[in-house]
């Protein structure tokens, strides 16, 4: 004898209203994740349908319906056992394969070195980023377990080689804080609660702007890494 609780006359809408009570409640994001990936999968739903039944918008569904597919079989183990936070897989590891390329078989690489460590989010995306942009002793001392010698180098400001006339030294921070900030952006713009209309007014001005700089600025760019790799 057990007791229970009917969600529904039938397995979708059984579904549908355990996901919308879980939105007020305790079910993750990657719980939500693998129900939307049952009715997409198995009931052949459309996002459009799942949104509506919901009430959420399409790209709260969008998000939750990627998920699970991309995820290897080694990181979603280690994020339902609670070794490894699914939000620092979603904002910090998912950039990663959509704009470098980074394969599966790498990410699982490196999350063997951070899970079950209890780190927080930022100290991951710090890793992340030392990991998969710095160089090969710095990866080799992370997937070694050196953690918080890592960190610490991570987390030093950078210092600007010495000989450097004071011009040198400011295009180097300001070159600092562009790749710091390109990324940053990049993942900002997959979150789904922008709402209002007064920030999509402005940030449509905004991108706008940087869209009719893109070009020069890539051509620029380009000539200038050019220059510096001959020296």
């Amino acid at each position: 004898m057990a007791p229970y609780a009917s969600m529904g006359a039938d397995e979708v809408l059984g579904i549908i209203e355990l996901i919308r009570i879980s939105n007020a409640r305790s079910l993750s994001i990657l719980e939500q994740a693998r129900f939307v990936d049952e009715l997409k999968s198995v009931h052949k739903m459309s996002t459009a349908e799942i949104a509506g039944l919901l009430e959420r918008s399409k790209a709260w569904v969008s998000v939750r319906s990627g998920i699970i597919h991309e995820m290897s079989d080694y990181v979603l183990d280690q994020v339902f056992k609670g070794r490894f936070p699914v939000y620092a897989y979603m904002y910090t590891l998912r950039p990663f394969i959509r704009i470098n390329g980074i394969q599966n078989s790498e990410l699982d690489d490196f999350v063997k070195s951070v899970a079950g460590k209890n780190l927080s989010i930022r100290n991951i995306e710090i890793l992340a980023n030392g990991y998969f942009r710095g160089c090969d002793a710095l990866r080799k001392q992370i997937k070694s377990g050196h953690i918080t010698w890592a960190l610490g180098r991570l987390k030093e400001p950078h210092t600007i080689p010495p000989g450097c006339s004071q011009m040198e030294s400011t295009m180097l921070r300001d070159l600092e804080i562009l790749s710091k900030y390109m990324q940053r952006v990049v993942t900002k713009t997959k979150h789904s609660k922008y709402k209002t209309n007064a920030f999509f007014a402005q940030a449509n001005l905004l991108t706008g702007g940087i869209l009719r700089r893109t070009d020069s600025f890539l051509k620029a760019i380009k000539a200038f890494h050019d220059q510096t790799g001959k020296a």
